[in-house]
């Protein structure tokens, strides 16, 4: 792999796109692309399938609880604050065999592996990744998933072109989208999803199901793909769209169907990613239960957890504004005890309307990565880092890995995002 001479500062900067990129190019850049082992290599490229077919496993469940197979309190707690129309038509038969097809999980990359944070059906950073890819590829490394991975990946779900619906909501993002659309060629073209009016085209959604309000046609559109009137990527499903299905997969009540649904070496891979995880219930337990893991027997206890206790990440779940980014997840050991408390309060009244999820709290391993500084000399920073890798399912129901965007932040960061003091690179595999 040969070591760029030129890739400055300056070089990068000068080889965005005239439209620019998401935040227009504010983040922080390094001379090189981060370095996973070939172990985490292997292990981040082979997850497409497990997560596929997770996604497709919590539908049925969904579906089951729905149809009256499984227990009513899965579906029950999956529609939660969701409108009645859009419960009744993710539930329809037409809409059995539809699921998204890009697949980006968020994780952590830890000392023994990486934990998974969350799993976004609606990705924003594909034109960013994509971007980066080509460029540092150019310049003579060898980037996870090549130059063209997350390019062609996107060409994958829209083979013969189509409509990429954005929204007013997701308006940051229109620059990367915009810039991929001229990589894909005349045939793909980015709209606005408040003006779009049904033409027929294949569409891609990057607009969040709780936006639909802003969006006059989205109802229309949920309803024409029920009846395969309209190919729309990913599909109308508020669930998938939850993270719920995170503290889900460790829920007692799940356990025999779960061992049914997935198949063994799924299961435990997904375990060993996802942090253990509770649904935030208000209902009171039995006199002999207990929170499992918690060794508590009410939220008020946990609310009264020491520092040292609240090792606990609280999410809301979805269909929410504040339900992606950083925005509505709250590290229990950096609040006050008087925070803590009344965020768990906060989310259990919010139970019956918007469901919050807890879960066990991840170190990121601290990392040791080339920083330019702003005049362009170049720094270590001590950092931890997300791992967001891309898996695109074509028409085929094939998932191929496309790449991964490294997001690097201070090591004093428990929340790793794009934050401006952020460092947003591809990757590579190391050579041990």
């Amino acid at each position: 792999m040969a070591k760029p001479s030129a890739l400055t500062l300056s070089a990068l900067k000068e080889a965005l796109p005239p439209g620019g990129l998401f935040g227009g190019g504010s983040w922080r850049w390094s001379p090189e692309p981060l370095m996973l082992t070939r172990a985490e290599g292997r292990r981040l490229i082979s997850l497409g399938h497990p997560l596929a077919r997770f996604q497709q496993s919590c539908d049925s469940l969904y579906r089951r609880s729905a149809g009256g197979s499984l227990e009513p309190w899965l579906a029950e707690l999956l529609d939660e604050g969701k409108p009645d129309w859009l419960a009744r038509l993710q539930r329809a038969q037409g809409m059995a065999s539809q699921f998204p097809r890009v697949i980006r999980p968020d994780l952590i990359l830890t000392d023994d592996g990486f934990a998974m944070t969350e799993l976004d059906s609606v990705p924003g950073g594909i034109g960013v990744t994509a971007w980066l890819a080509r460029t540092y590829a150019a310049a003579g490394f060898d980037v996870l998933g090549g130059s063209e991975g997350m390019i062609e990946g996107f060409r994958s779900l829209l083979p013969d072109g189509g409509a990429i619906l954005i929204s007013d909501e997701a308006n940051d993002y229109r620059p990367e989208m915009n810039w991929l659309t001229d990589q894909l060629g005349s045939q793909w073209k980015v709209e606005a999803a408040e003006d779009y009016e049904v033409d027929g085209r294949a569409l891609y959604r990057f607009f969040e199901l709780f936006d639909w309000e802003s969006i006059p046609v989205a109802r229309r559109l949920a309803e024409l793909a029920t009846v395969g009137e309209v190919q729309i990527t990913p599909p109308f499903k508020a669930h998938l769209e939850d993270k719920l299905w995170l503290a889900l997969l460790w829920s007692p009540a799940l356990k025999t169907v779960w061992e049914k649904s997935l198949r063994h070496s799924h299961l435990k891979r997904l375990r060993e990613i996802v942090p253990f995880g509770w649904v935030m219930d208000p209902s009171p337990l039995p006199p002999h239960a207990a929170l499992p893991r918690l060794n508590a027997h009410s939220w008020d206890e946990v609310g009264k957890f020491s520092q040292k206790e609240r090792q606990l990440v609280l999410k809301i779940s979805g269909f929410h504004e504040s339900a992606w980014g950083s925005r509505g997840v709250y590290i229990g050991h950096d609040l006050s005890a008087a925070e803590w408390s009344e965020k768990l309060d906060s989310a259990l009244e919010q139970a019956s309307e918007q469901p919050w999820i807890l879960q066990e709290f991840r170190e990121g391993r601290a990392v040791e990565h080339p920083v330019f500084r702003e005049d362009g000399s170049v720094e270590i920073m001590r950092g931890r880092v997300r791992l967001c890798p891309y898996f695109f399912t074509d028409v085929r129901r094939v998932t191929r890995f496309g790449g991964c965007l490294a997001t690097l932040v201070p090591a004093d960061k428990k929340k790793i995002h794009g934050m401006s003091d952020g460092v947003l690179i591809p990757c590579v595999i190391g050579e041990s």
